[in-house]
């Protein structure tokens, strides 16, 4: 998928999540792909994914946790001087099915995608947004 722009590939990535294609999800990356979140994220959420395969099964457990997405867009899109790397600005609303209590989240997501494939992707998010609907706040919040 050489000519695949990044534009392509991020609408795919909205279509496969809202759809909670985990399967689809993963193979959007590269086999040897990073996924990082420099921020502390809820519990159970790791800081680093490396590989396409355990990006896979963190994918496959997060669709099928009770957190259900109900818009996922990209608000920005901005290609930087690296052709290879796009920054986005993206927001997200759902509800936790078990709570039933929705949120809207924003992020600054920093993605490195080569011939159709992500090879990185760092998603600054707030970790504090998920915390309150889940009802798990970290230590000294």
């Amino acid at each position: 998928m050489p000519s695949t722009m990044p534009a392509d590939v991020l609408a795919r990535r909205r279509q496969l999540t809202l759809n909670g294609d985990a399967d689809g999800f993963a193979d959007l990356f590269a086999p040897d792909a990073v996924i990082e979140a420099p921020f502390a994220g809820p519990p159970g959420r790791p800081a680093r994914l490396e590989g396409r395969e355990v990006i896979r099964e963190y994918s496959r457990h997060v669709m099928a946790s009770p957190l259900r997405l109900e818009d996922f867009e990209v608000v920005e899109l901005h290609q930087t001087q690296d052709p290879e790397v796009v920054i986005a600005e993206m927001r997200t609303k759902g509800t936790v099915t078990t709570t039933g209590r929705s949120f809207v989240a924003t992020s600054i997501q920093v993605l490195r995608i080569r011939e159709g494939q992500i090879v990185l992707f760092r998603d600054f998010a707030d970790p504090r947004v998920l915390e309150e609907v889940i009802g798990e706040p970290r230590p000294g919040a």
